[in-house]
């Protein structure tokens, strides 16, 4: 089980890979300065960092390795950082994936494992991270009493916007 990220040229509707092998490609963003891109690897708990310009043209490392959750999308922040929604896994007995890379590299081998989990929507977590891959806050909805199944996490005008499979709204959080 693998995906591709791919490239279309419009102008001659050419097709092409930029990375492949990617667990379950989740969320996609460009950075500021459009000199690196970033993706989602959802079965991976990671996101990946391919560069697009500059001396490390060409080349893809890791972003940020051993989320709490599975990264389900990526969206940039108006200061360059970036916005990653967390997908976790909440059911009894499967807390020890978030704190295990073999766990995670288990569920990446075999996504189908997943089906096994019940309550994987009960929770809502965002990351948001720096242009360097750190870290600067984790917000969280543990019980999912708010809003739970956080898809995406996208910042306006001093608010964060949350999307949701699981909600019929939208979720507005002021950050300042």
């Amino acid at each position: 089980f693998a995906d591709d990220l791919l490239k279309f040229n419009p102008s001659s509707s050419q097709t092409s890979i930029v990375l492949d092998d990617l667990g379950l490609a989740n969320g996609v963003a460009l950075s500021r300065d459009e000199d690196f891109l970033i993706v989602c690897e959802s079965w991976k708990f990671r996101c990946l960092k391919h560069w697009l310009k500059g001396d490390e043209a060409g080349k893809t490392e890791i972003f940020i390795d051993n989320l709490p959750g599975g990264p389900d999308n990526i969206n940039l922040a108006p200061d360059g950082s970036f916005w990653i929604a967390l997908v976790q896994l909440t059911s009894e007995g499967w807390e020890f994936v978030h704190a295990s890379k073999a766990a995670k590299h288990l569920i990446a081998t075999y996504p189908s494992l997943i089906k096994k989990v019940n309550g994987v929507y009960g929770k809502a977590s965002v990351l948001h991270v720096g242009a360097d891959g750190k870290i600067i806050k984790k917000l969280d909805d543990p019980d999912g009493k708010v809003i739970s199944f956080v898809t995406s996490a996208f910042e306006f005008e001093g608010h964060l916007y949350l999307g949701s499979l699981n909600s019929n709204f939208i979720g507005k959080l002021p950050l300042i």
